[in-house]
Parts: structure tokens; sequence; C-alpha cells
């Protein structure tokens, strides 16, 4: 079974994340990493593919750091890679994105299943694995926290607040996975020596057939207009107690409408 996982680099969560001029996120100048997300997605085809046969070729869209979430799912188990990288991708949307690995999947073949996070852990829109879907005209099963794959069908496990639904789909399908699904393995020194060796493939927009205005900041349906740093936390009110303390508590509480 052959598996493309998507994979995406993302600012470090305890970095100081900031806009560029033209109102982006700073993708260059913070510290990045694998999603965290995307590590359970290429754990799951890592143990679809071990218990069966196959590769899992993982692709990833960004600047040239991006290319770190590709050696980090390698060093994971992962067989190859795809970094597409183009200046025209600048400020790219979810649309836009889903258009660029759709054609990358195409392009690196007719993979059996694509396996993505739930979503990005710097966006959080939980729209491209849907998008990416329509695109490639697959069945979309998302937001698994349990997969198995048997014959040419795919069962999921979805929970929700009040209940867990199953649901079945032909291969070739699209799943995107939670953070519940498994527990992603931690490189091994093995691992991350023979991730060198692993082959990764640049590609362009060019190479991908995609027209430059197709992406990019221009060609995005929402833009950022204008941002401020979040204010400092003002100091808290300190209630003495001298014996109507409660009563103190309970009028700021309603002042603040919490009652």
């Amino acid at each position: 079974m052959n598996i493309v996982v998507c994979v995406k680099y993302v600012p470090d969560a305890q970095s100081e994340r900031t806009f560029d001029s033209d109102n982006t996120t700073d993708r260059v100048g913070v510290d990045g990493l694998l999603s965290e997300i995307d590590e359970y997605a290429v754990e799951e085809a890592l143990k679809i593919v071990e218990a069966s046969d196959g590769e899992v070729t993982v692709v990833t869209m960004g600047p040239a750091q991006a290319a770190d979430a590709v050696k980090k799912a390698l060093q994971m188990g992962a067989h190859k890679g795809v970094h597409v990288s183009d200046e025209a991708l600048h400020g790219s949307d979810a649309p836009a994105t889903s258009l660029v690995l759709a054609e990358a999947i195409r392009k690196i073949g007719a993979p059996d299943l694509v396996i993505t996070g739930m979503a990005s852990t710097d966006g959080i829109m939980s729209v491209v694995p849907a998008m990416l879907a329509e695109r490639l005209g697959l069945p979309q099963v998302t937001f698994a926290s349990e997969l198995t794959v048997e014959g040419d069908t795919v069962t999921i496990r979805r929970d929700g607040d009040v209940a867990s639904e199953t649901i079945v789909a032909s291969l070739p399908a699209l799943v995107s996975v939670t953070d519940q699904i498994n527990e992603p393995r931690y490189p091994s020194f093995k691992g991350i020596m023979a991730a060198k060796k692993k082959p990764v493939e640049q590609w362009g927009l060019a190479d991908l057939g995609v027209d430059a205005g197709q992406v990019g900041l221009d060609a995005a349906w929402t833009k950022v207009t204008e941002f401020a740093k979040r204010p400092p936390r003002e100091k808290g009110t300190i209630v003495v107690d001298e014996g109507d303390g409660g009563t103190k508590l309970a009028e700021f509480l309603s002042a603040q409408k919490f009652l």
C-alpha cells in the first residue's frame, strides 16, 4: 500500500510569533517544527505500511525551512519526501494550499491512501483535508480517532461529544486523524542517520503546472488588514476579607456579569 502524508512546517508555539509587514504570518524569522498533529498522521501511515507492505511519502509546501518538517517525518520512518517551494506561494490561503497539494499528489502518483492531520497547529481551520479530497475526487473520512484498512476499504471511528461514529469508505480515500489515534514514535539514532540517505524532491509551481496567479497573497480569499500585540495583563483586584469578603466577591462577580 502506498500512502501520502501531507505535513506542515509551523511556527513553534513557544516562540515569539508575529506577522510580517504584509500582515502574513512570519514563518522565516521564528523557530519552527513539524505540526504536532501531523506527527500522528505520519505514525498512522507507518503503522499501516509496517503491518502490510508499501511505502510512505510525505509532502509539504512552504519556504526553505519547511524541509525540516519532511526531515522529521523521514527520521520517524517515512520512505521519501517532496517539498514544494516557490516564492509565489507566500501568503497562500487554504484553497490555494489544497490546490498545490493536490497537484503534488497527482505528480507523486495515485496513492491508495492520503492521510493528514485534522488541522495545522497554526491555522486550526480543519478545512484543507476536505478541500484536498474534493480536488482529488476522493471520499473523505475525517477526524479519525481509530483507523483500520482491510482489503479495498478503510474504516474509521470518529468520536463526538455525545457519540462515536463508524465510517467506511472505499480506497483510494483521504483520512484526517486526531491526536487520539496513536502515540507518535520518537526518531531513533538509526532513523536519524537513515533519513540522510532518503530521497527528497523539491518542486516549484512550474513542475506542478500551477499558475502563480492561482496562489499567493493576491489570490487569497481573505486577508489580514491589521494586527496588534496582545495588551499586557492587568493586575487583579484584591478583596480584603473584613467579615464581608463573601459579599464583596459576589458584588464583583455580579458587576462583571458572571452572576
